[in-house]
């Protein structure tokens, strides 16, 4: 699974499709599993892990770890979603964050 994800980037299905990062090694710069990156630190607004951000905040419709959104993060790779950054458990193709961290953070 983690090498089908690996350099495929997560997409917002909010109104300006924003740039979520890329899941990649924990040294890219861009990478999600990079804790002192943009896209990897629970600090910054444009990460998934900020629980207090937009993409992180479990309560807000655009987030990886709402349980119940129809609109989380889009896995992009080739022009093509391969699928969905998402806690809701119903939404088909999609992977928690946990879960996708717990199985590619170390082998990518």
């Amino acid at each position: 699974m983690c090498e089908i994800v690996k350099g495929a980037v997560l997409i917002a299905q909010d109104d300006k499709n924003t740039y979520l990062g890329k899941i990649a090694n924990s040294y890219d710069s861009e990478s999600i599993f990079n804790e002192y990156g943009t896209y990897g630190s629970q600090y910054n607004s444009l990460s998934v892990w900020n629980q207090y951000g937009t993409f992180g905040n479990e309560y807000n419709s655009h987030s990886a770890t709402n349980s119940y959104t129809s609109t989380p993060p889009m896995i992009i790779k080739n022009k093509k979603i391969l699928g969905y950054l998402s806690a809701n458990k119903n939404l088909r193709g999609s992977i928690t964050p946990n879960l996708l961290k717990a199985l590619c953070k170390d082998e990518l």
